[in-house]
């Protein structure tokens, strides 16, 4: 054990010569010579040691009067320096402020002699207050002087004698000398640090921060000593995507098992799914897989206002890269630069992303060669892409990550509920992932967060299957709001609101099968209903008819029960449109349109600012989306006038209890007519959530089918 600890602390040891730290420049040395320049400049006195004080005129007169002082120098025109006899000074208590006072520890300060300064405005109005001085002098000596000779000698004799002096200021020169070079040298000090962006270990500037190195790459480098500790083993889910992205890593550790055979690694994998499926986490992994060089930076990193600074940013990148090789370069969002080229020429905006682009390209499969450096990037907008980029060479295959199925969602679970303190006996993981259909990844990881969250709210030591539950209401339809004032009219119209999607989806047999329904307003919506639809993946017409004529079930209840609707279908409005336009414009389930589809699944807008159908057809369409959804509503009213009692009777106890839930619909309703059917479809379904006019969740095209 000694031994060991003795190794350990040999290897921690560094050699203080190579170890040394390299000199630094650092700007506060300017601002702490400065202050030393100005501290000495103010705090030293030139070897000066006579006291000197500021007289005024009256107390000058006395002395000039007395004849006390030695001399009189005027500096520069501008103050005169009167010097006072030693002997005056000792013996006249008038010229106390002058004599020598203790100094540190008792000791005397030692002065020659001492002077007063006047400060006069103008110097020909001192010379005249001398002038009247010397004739105080001549009245007062030629008293009772008779002989004229004598008086002229008295007067003769009664003149101050002051001598010039051209004084100049050695400090004050130097420092309006110098300082305006100080102050440019500092501004330029400032500036030139300001441009480059700081240190690069600071995290402002980095790789690439300023103006010197605006073409330096800014991809962040992980190695040996930048390690990511992320693995595929905290990657849950995504089961055929890390099946491709390990094979990059497997010919990453062992090419010759691959090129043994003649295969070439691929140029690059482009990872396509919607937001928060996990593409970024899975780069990570491969990154704390490879162990190799790893490059992670953001499309908008090579976007500059600079032109040509994106090029140039790119052809830097794959130069270290090649340097570095084997490594892995991981461009996030690439959609940033990779966009469709020839869109929007009019405006010059976009022609130094092309020229980004188009060197990318170049590196990526150009006349050179990029041996043993791989191209990983990442999208969620793959349809506006541009061609070039996607071909075979660049970007040879595409790993597309979607939201995660049942079994998937179980695994990111797992994972994410690691680390969470939850009871075990309450909490099923299983019941959790049917909860949440439709949910990625990071909408999963929210739910662990927020269930945390809720329990912690409470005081609980332990999170409970009621706080995951809440959790799930409150990402899908927000927080509830409790204290929101609400008219009882207004109550009573979002009750039979919810109460008519409740009745309709109960009555169909494709509509999605109800789990609970409230009135309490949450999030920005007034009412919700919570549903288990079925996870298909594809979609008929039946079932997109019942799932139309659920949503107008709402407005349907309003204009049966009180003769007019209102605004709260807002939503509903939205979402049936869509789709009924989906099944029409997109899907061909209209006999009258037919077997055509209008819909451009290449997302390059191949048609322009034209329709791709003409005007007598958009009437067509028209007509076939409202008689569609016409027939959807009526049916919705048909069911509800059939079942007008039991819709009462669930709107009453919505008022009463403002929250009910299956069993309360099985009571009034009796069981569901296709509970054999839906035994089978539940295994693999989950709750949602459908809200009124203000909710912002609309179906798309993707989740039609």
């Amino acid at each position: 054990m000694a031994n060991k600890q003795t190794n350990k602390n040999k290897s921690n040891f560094k050699n203080p010569i190579k170890g040394k730290p390299k000199f630094t420049f650092n700007i506060y040395w300017i601002y702490i010579a400065v202050f030393v320049f100005l501290g000495i400049m103010f705090f030293t006195d030139n070897g000066d040691s006579k006291i000197n004080r500021e007289i005024q005129w009256e107390k000058l007169q006395q002395v000039l009067l007395k004849k006390d002082y030695s001399k009189i120098t005027v500096v520069n025109k501008e103050f005169a320096e009167v010097y006072i006899k030693p002997d005056a000074i000792k013996s006249d208590s008038l010229y106390n402020d002058l004599k020598p006072k203790s100094g540190f520890l008792g000791t005397q300060t030692n002065t020659k002699e001492g002077f007063y300064v006047y400060k006069f405005v103008e110097f020909s109005q001192f010379r005249e207050q001398l002038k009247d001085i010397e004739n105080q002098w001549i009245a007062r000596d030629t008293i009772g002087v008779e002989s004229e000779v004598k008086k002229s000698e008295i007067i003769s004799s009664r003149r101050i004698i002051f001598s010039p002096e051209t004084r100049k200021n050695f400090w004050g020169e130097s420092l309006s000398f110098i300082l305006p070079f100080v102050i440019l040298i500092v501004i330029w000090i400032v500036f030139f640090r300001m441009m480059r962006g700081g240190n690069s270990s600071s995290g402002g500037g980095g790789i690439g921060g300023g103006i010197f190195n605006v073409g330096k790459s800014k991809a962040k480098l992980y190695d040996k000593e930048n390690d990511v500790k992320t693995t595929f083993e905290d990657v849950a889910g995504l089961e055929g995507a890390k099946l491709e992205v390990m094979e990059i890593v497997d010919f990453l550790k062992n090419p010759k098992k691959y090129t043994d055979l003649g295969g070439k690694i691929p140029k690059g994998a482009l990872l396509v799914g919607p937001p928060g499926t996990g593409k970024t986490l899975l780069a990570k992994a491969v990154a704390g897989e490879a162990k190799v060089p790893f490059f992670s930076l953001s499309g908008s990193d090579f976007v500059e206002m600079f032109v040509g600074v994106g090029a140039s940013r790119v052809r830097d990148l794959f130069k270290t890269a090649k340097e570095k090789a084997p490594c892995i370069i991981f461009i996030d969002e690439i959609d940033a630069i990779g966009r469709a080229r020839g869109k929007n020429l009019a405006s010059g905006s976009n022609d130094e992303r092309e020229n980004t682009l188009n060197q990318l390209l170049t590196e990526m499969d150009g006349f050179g060669t990029n041996a043993g450096v791989i191209i990983l990037a990442a999208t969620n907008r793959a349809d506006v892409l541009d061609k070039a980029l996607l071909r075979a060479g660049r970007f040879d295959r595409q790993i597309h990550v979607d939201l995660p199925d049942l079994e998937e969602r179980k695994a990111i679970f797992k994972v994410h509920t690691k680390n969470l303190k939850y009871d075990k006996k309450s909490v099923d993981i299983e019941f959790l992932a049917k909860q949440t259909p439709g949910f990625s990844g990071a909408d999963i990881a929210n739910v662990c967060n927020e269930s945390a969250l809720i329990a912690a709210r409470h005081n609980k030591k332990l999170i409970g299957k009621q706080d995951f539950l809440d959790a799930v209401d409150r990402i899908i339809g927000g927080l509830e709001k409790k204290n929101k004032v609400i008219a009882p009219n207004e109550k009573k119209t979002i009750a039979y609101h919810e109460a008519g999607h409740a009745s309709v989806s109960w009555m169909l047999e494709h509509a999605s099968p109800l789990v609970k329904v409230t009135i309490v307003p949450r999030g920005q919506a007034l009412g919700a209903a919570w549903y288990l639809p079925e996870e298909r993946q594809i979609t008929t017409k039946s079932q997109l008819m019942h799932e139309m004529i659920s949503l107008l079930g709402g407005r349907a209840a309003e204009d049966i029960v009180f003769g007019e609707v209102s605004t709260g279908a807002l939503n509903d409005l939205e979402r049936t449109t869509k789709m009924a336009y989906s099944m029409v414009a997109y899907y061909g389930l209209n006999e009258k349109i037919g077997n055509i589809s209008y819909y451009d699944s290449t997302g390059q807008s191949e048609y322009g600012f034209t329709k791709p159908f003409s005007e007598k057809t958009a009437e067509s369409i028209d007509n076939e989306i409202h008689k569609m959804i016409e027939e959807a509503y009526q049916k919705a009213k048909e069911i509800l006038t059939t079942n007008i009692e039991k819709l009462d009777k669930l709107a009453m106890q919505l008022v009463e209890k403002e929250v009910i839930f299956r069993e309360d619909l099985e009571l009034i309703f009796g069981k569901r007519p296709f509970e054999n059917v839906e035994e089978s479809a539940n295994n693999n379904t989950n709750s949602n959530i459908e809200e009124n006019k203000t909710d912002s969740n609309t179906i798309s095209e993707e989740e039609i089918n």
